[in-house]
């Protein structure tokens, strides 16, 4: 079968991909501290209001409908059920009133009757607040997932993989900032569930290269390097492809709630499964990774009186 009877040489072009990242994520860097992020109202503040209709309704016709009444930037979702509408939207430029009856006035129609059920306000202290938090939670993810391969693996392993997933956080932040893509509480998630996914993929090839180092003890750090990514490619690939059909699934058929979740899940899920390759391995072999490092140490009561030094 594929891959059985052949090593790919990942790593012989390891340092030109590393190069490749290192631009990639610098200029997504640049774009987010000169453009910024297109910000979401869950960060900016805004406005959120809860609708619920006689009959069964289309989301993009509630759209359709504020944008023609004035009403500018509006995410509509349904809640549960097809006549319960949640309309979240950013300070509207436009003036006049409260914003509920504006909007009943806007959606309403002779046929299907609305009810104001729930008005929300988020003011931009708050959702600068939950902006910062919002950072704090994914620096202090990054950092416990550290600890955790420093002490199941070796602090080599650590650093590569927190290298790789930074990658893959700015990666994925970057684009977003490059392409003006909103960045709300969904993409955050998503930003979070990729830590996540990231990390397993990455222990995967960290576990089969520490089983390769004690195996295959006539081998050099690259070639056995090579040979673990090899072997664990096709379950990368088999893995990627299952999660990308969903992820697409959702893109299609998830409606606006979930569009931009799952763009960020696709560009993460990119971001993640190189880095597992070119990221996470690369900089545990610049730091060092060795044979040495998955030596058996037999315990002292073990060693005979002759053999100690």
């Amino acid at each position: 079968m594929l891959f059985d009877n052949q090593t790919i040489p990942f790593m012989r072009i390891r340092k030109p991909m590393a190069i490749i990242s290192l631009l990639v994520v610098l200029a997504g860097m640049v774009s987010v501290f000169t453009k910024g992020l297109n910000l979401g109202l869950d960060f900016t503040g805004g406005t959120s209001v809860e609708l619920a209709f006689a009959k069964p309704v289309e989301q993009m016709a509630v759209q359709r409908a504020l944008e023609k009444a004035g009403f500018e930037d509006t995410v509509v979702q349904h809640l549960g059920r097809s006549t319960d509408i949640l309309i979240r939207m950013p300070p509207q430029k436009t003036a006049g009133g409260d914003v509920g009856p504006r909007v009943i006035q806007a959606v309403s129609s002779p046929d299907n009757v609305v009810t104001l059920r729930q008005v929300d306000s988020v003011g931009s202290q708050v959702g600068e607040e939950l902006y910062l938090n919002s950072l704090m939670a994914v620096a202090l993810s990054l950092a416990m997932m550290m600890v955790y391969v420093a002490l199941r693996y070796r602090f080599k392993f650590a650093v590569g993989a927190f290298i790789s997933l930074l990658h893959d956080t700015l990666f994925t932040i970057g684009i977003f900032s490059i392409m003006g893509w909103p960045f709300d509480l969904s993409v955050l998630a998503a930003v979070l569930a990729l830590i996540g996914y990231s990390i397993n993929d990455t222990i995967v090839v960290f576990d089969r290269i520490r089983e390769n180092f004690r195996k295959l003890r006539a081998a050099d750090t690259i070639e056995i390097v090579d040979i673990s990514l090899t072997q664990t490619l096709r379950r990368t690939i088999m893995t990627v492809a299952t999660v990308v059909l969903v992820v697409i699934s959702l893109l299609l058929l998830g409606g606006p709630a979930l569009t931009w979740f799952s763009v960020a899940m696709l560009v993460g899920l990119f971001a993640g499964t190189y880095s597992s390759i070119y990221i996470a391995t690369s900089y545990a072999i610049m730091m060092g990774l060795g044979k040495e490092d998955f030596l058996i140490v037999p315990k002292s009561e073990f060693v005979e009186e002759g053999d100690a030094p």
